[in-house]
């Protein structure tokens, strides 16, 4: 959760006295139907950031991937070709993939009857055959999930939708990041996760924006608080810039990473001694580091419960210079993690408060506006103050599922 630094109001565009300040009713916060309908529209039709092609090199080697109920496996078959399937046995529905990562030499075996599919995802054999009719290999093969590589980052869609291609959502970041070489990055370690007590879209409205950076977070204030400027989200991406600030910094963490940080000749001067974040609609973020690229995002377990996914990756894992660059950069981001977990945690308990009255937002917070937007124009419900009577959400559900939502993708 790599927050960001504020603005001044003169870095902004003007904008109007009589902007939306209010952001989202309570109810979206607490509402068990309400997040069946975010599972629906956002999580299984928007892209969805798994991981990377260097988690899985060679052939056989796989990673699992589950939200909101969906369960895919990413693998690398004998023919090198990285591709996507449910992970969901055409048996009895049983994962075929029990562990998170791992490597299958040649078949990807249930643990439940032992079914078998082919690492290209045709179904291969089942015990006791003489017990089924004859099962053809493409029909019973493991269902295929629609993926896409952008850069070596593997992104997945479990329904298709209306958002257009990955390479198009980010073709506008394309000339910023090639320079960080991602494609050519290797894992700095596993996948990581965390589960707090929170409504997912509590954790986006404080990543969001940076009006409390000041005041919440020292390191991320002392390394480039001073410089920081971010952007609106457009077309279903967003942008921020972070500079460092001039000075040796005052903390400990800050002081070394500023000190020891070399120059990093393949990224442009403007970005040799600074922090990148594109943001994704609805809920992931990617960090482009000097030296390294990390992504984070999070996921609804239920209105109350969130599970925090991320990832880091480095070009040359050897390096002894920039494993200690990394840790103190590392230790920069842990901190800001627990400080806005905090935060997360305390503005959201709001929601179920009979004191909460709403939000105001400061002309400092349009990303949080911005995001908030793009909720409501896909699903217009969120416009009510009042939630809504029983079935309506359902109804709107069905409505949105059948494309009549009107709102466009993001």
């Amino acid at each position: 959760m790599g927050s960001k630094a504020h603005l001044s109001k003169s870095d902004l565009d003007p904008i109007p006295n009589d902007w939306d300040r209010s952001g989202l009713p309570a109810w979206a916060y607490t509402s068990p139907d309400h997040l069946e309908l975010e599972k629906d529209v956002l999580f299984r039709r928007h892209w969805q950031l798994a991981g990377h092609a260097a988690n899985i090199p060679d052939p056989g080697d796989f990673f699992c991937f589950d939200l909101v109920g969906e369960r895919a496996v990413i693998i690398r078959g004998h023919d090198g070709e990285i591709r996507a399937f449910h992970n969901v046995c055409r048996h009895r529905g049983s994962r075929v993939v029990a562990d998170e990562t791992g490597t299958c030499k040649s078949a990807l075996v249930c643990p439940f009857h032992g079914w078998s599919y082919n690492l290209d995802g045709t179904f291969r054999t089942v015990p006791h055959p003489r017990t089924f009719p004859d099962l053809d290999p493409a029909e019973f093969g493991l269902i295929p999930i629609e993926f896409e590589l952008w850069h070596g980052l593997i992104f997945v869609r479990f329904v298709a939708g209306d958002q257009p291609p990955v390479r198009d959502l980010l073709a506008r970041h394309e000339r910023e990041i090639a320079p960080y070489r991602l494609e050519d990055m290797t894992p700095a370690g596993p996948f990581w996760s965390d589960e707090i007590g929170a409504n997912w879209k509590s954790v986006r409205d404080v990543d969001n924006e940076g009006y409390h950076v000041a005041i919440a977070h020292p390191a991320l204030q002392d390394l480039y608080g001073r410089n920081y400027f971010d952007e609106p989200w457009q077309d279903g991406t967003s942008r921020s810039f972070a500079p460092f600030d001039d000075g040796d910094g005052r903390l400990w963490s800050v002081r070394n990473y500023k000190k020891m940080l070399p120059d990093v000749d393949h990224l442009p001067e403007s970005h040799r001694r600074a922090w990148l974040y594109i943001g994704l609609f609805p809920n992931t973020v990617m960090a482009f580091y000097p030296e390294g690229v990390a992504f984070y995002q999070e996921f609804p377990v239920a209105v109350d419960r969130t599970v925090l996914r991320g990832a880091d990756y480095v070009l040359d894992a050897g390096d002894r210079s920039m494993r200690a660059v990394k840790y103190l950069s590392d230790r920069i981001n842990r901190d800001t993690v627990e400080e806005d977990i905090q935060l997360t945690i305390w503005s959201n308990e709001a929601a179920h408060s009979s004191g909460y009255r709403g939000i105001i937002l400061s002309d400092l917070e349009y990303g949080v506006r911005g995001h908030h937007d793009q909720l409501r124009r896909l699903m217009p419900v969120l416009n009510a103050e009042a939630p809504p009577a029983p079935g309506e959400l359902a109804e709107h559900r069905r409505a949105l599922q059948n494309g009549a939502h009107g709102g466009g993708a993001l």
